[in-house]
């Protein structure tokens, strides 16, 4: 019986974390692909992937407050069989009215998997540091993906992206067959709601992840844009996205090297922060070299942050349903994200995208900061008594 501590378990739940968070990756690449290879309109193409991104945060509205009642493997293994075969079909579409609900079923799809992949996470002995070792798996991934698919997509055309999404969830369907951790069905009822029994620090530390989720994707999805559009060459752009790719190799494993060292408070705050910062200064940035200096950055505080709200997130929920709805913080702001970028940079230009990130980030801190005080009183009353 696979667990999620065992060294097996622990290379399906990397496989599994890689699949079905292919848009952590694959944002810039996807959105420029839709724009450039498809012909469709910054605010069309936003309008795609927040069709996939939403059908993902419905399936983790649906899957998270079940998830001590499912089989996960058998989730996991449907969940990314299904975006196999409907990314394969997107592949050979064109138009966006038969492109639209694609995206929304492969993202429901994957976001089914993905959802039960993070409440297995949450329930081993350590979700902090499982979560920065499959954090660190897709380091390695977005080294891959970033390296060879802008070239693919070159040469034979924006249709071979949707093919190379298919053969990642034809990848996490067999690892997931093969190797899942099992999770034993658990008592309660089929419909208890998500928030039931969960405390305003959980709420207010999903609220914070998903605003820096929004300020993510509007950042990462028109990252390529911001540099094509300012007269950098296509080949230097995508040399900084590989950087990029090498650079998110470690936040994910610092995070967990530093987890006894720094506290969960410490991190959210400056992260948030610190994000808003470095969105600010590459969406105004006329010069090539500050772009390629800083924007490798933007996704790395967002995972090294992200590792530590999901620890915090976990030993205040133990169940693992509020870290199975982690698809939905991530997605729900990232479902925002492109489209709202797109009508950002549409109307007003990157310089509107860079004051909505200072601003969303701002009110991203003051969700940690109460969270953080939340648990705090909370763990003292609990001493006291």
């Amino acid at each position: 019986m696979t667990s999620a501590d065992s060294l097996r378990g622990r290379a399906a739940l990397m496989v599994a974390h890689c699949a079905g968070l292919i848009d952590l990756v694959a944002l810039p690449v996807w959105i420029g692909s839709l724009v450039a290879q498809f012909g469709f309109a910054p605010r069309l193409a936003g309008a795609l992937v927040t069709l996939f991104l939403a059908g993902a945060v419905v399936a983790s509205v649906l899957v998270a407050p079940r998830m001590n009642r499912l089989n996960a493997r058998v989730v996991a293994v449907a969940g990314f069989a299904t975006a196999a075969v409907v990314f394969h079909v997107l592949a050979s579409q064109r138009e966006f009215a038969a492109m639209a609900p694609l995206h929304a079923l492969a993202g429901f799809a994957a976001g089914a998997a993905l959802s039960v992949t993070h409440g297995t996470i949450g329930r081993a002995a350590n979700p902090h540091r499982l979560f920065g070792i499959v954090g660190m798996a897709i380091g390695v991934f977005a080294v891959a993906f970033l390296a060879t698919t802008p070239m693919l997509i070159v040469r034979h055309g924006g249709g071979v992206l949707f093919d190379v999404f298919s053969g990642v969830m034809v990848v996490g369907a067999v690892v997931a067959l093969m190797a899942f951790p099992n999770t034993a069905p658990g008592h309660g009822s089929p419909s208890e709601g998500l928030g039931r029994g969960l405390s305003r620090a959980v709420w207010l530390g999903i609220v914070g992840v998903a605003s820096m989720a929004l300020v993510q994707a509007m950042a990462f999805g028109f990252l390529e844009r911001a540099g094509i559009d300012r007269g950098f060459s296509r080949g230097a752009v995508s040399a900084v996205l590989v950087a990029l790719g090498i650079v998110n190799l470690f936040p994910a494993g610092l995070a967990a090297v530093m987890e006894k060292r720094w506290t969960p408070r410490s991190v959210m705050l400056a992260g948030a922060a610190l994000q808003g910062v470095l969105v600010a200064v590459v969406m105004l940035a006329s010069s090539f070299h500050v772009y390629a200096a800083f924007s490798p950055f933007i996704v790395a505080v967002m995972v090294f942050t992200h590792t530590f709200a999901f620890g915090f997130i976990a030993r205040l929920d133990r169940s693992g349903r509020a870290v199975a709805a982690t698809p939905a913080m991530l997605m729900t702001g990232a479902a925002i994200g492109p489209v709202l970028g797109g009508a950002l940079v549409q109307a007003s230009g990157y310089a509107s995208l860079a004051a909505a990130a200072i601003a969303i980030d701002a009110f991203a801190v003051a969700c940690f900061l109460a969270a953080s005080a939340r648990a705090a009183h909370s763990s003292t009353m609990e001493t006291a008594s």
